[in-house]
């Protein structure tokens, strides 16, 4: 049986308490590099060539410091050095996903949940290839997508009152919501699933 939601979302508070100032500045980096590719139309190409390597340094990231291991801002980087890994990773789960939502919402919403564990996955195992990342989370997530699913909209809630705020709330959800996901991997992945 795997560990509560609830249970999850206190463990990474936990894991937070006295580091919420490093975790919100990583973050803060992370979401305005995401976002300045994103939103410039013009560098498409460049926003996708970053986006894999920076979703798998903010899972290597987000690991250290769930698992009390010396987290650094540096970390958002370390996806650089496995670039072709994280990107080929990043483009197949998005062809995935989007083909499957070309179908209808729902199997694309499946498929999302299924690959939700990519960067985790690669973040303990930086060498594995793409379609084995990919089938590993499949395999991690089986039995689990609906817990997940819950979780967001748990985290959705909380979106929603980090809007009343005028988005400052949002300082503080973000890296919560990336160290519960990564509690969320440990403890899946403590039940039995290996990686490597």
């Amino acid at each position: 049986m795997a560990t509560e939601n609830t249970a999850l979302m206190q463990a990474a508070r936990a894991a937070l308490k006295d580091k919420w100032g490093l975790a919100i500045g990583t973050f803060l980096v992370y979401s305005l590099i995401m976002g300045s590719f994103g939103a410039m139309q013009k560098v498409g190409l460049a926003a996708i060539l970053v986006a894999g390597p920076m979703m798998l340094g903010a899972a290597t990231f987000s690991l250290s410091l769930s698992r009390g291991k010396d987290a650094k801002l540096e970390q958002l980087f370390d996806g650089f050095r496995y670039f072709t890994g994280a990107l080929l990773t990043y483009l197949l789960s998005l062809l995935y996903v989007l083909l499957w939502l070309l179908l209808l919402i729902v199997p694309g919403i499946i498929a999302a949940l299924s690959y939700a564990m990519v960067f985790y996955i690669l973040a303990d195992d930086p060498n594995l290839k793409p379609q084995d990342v990919l089938a590993r989370s499949k395999e991690l997530m089986d039995g689990y997508k609906l817990k997940l699913f819950y979780l967001f909209l748990r985290f959705l809630l909380l979106a929603i009152l980090c809007v009343l705020t005028l988005g400052i709330g949002f300082l503080w959800l973000i890296p919560y919501i990336h160290v519960t996901l990564a509690k969320f991997y440990d403890d899946l992945k403590n039940k039995g699933y290996q990686p490597g």
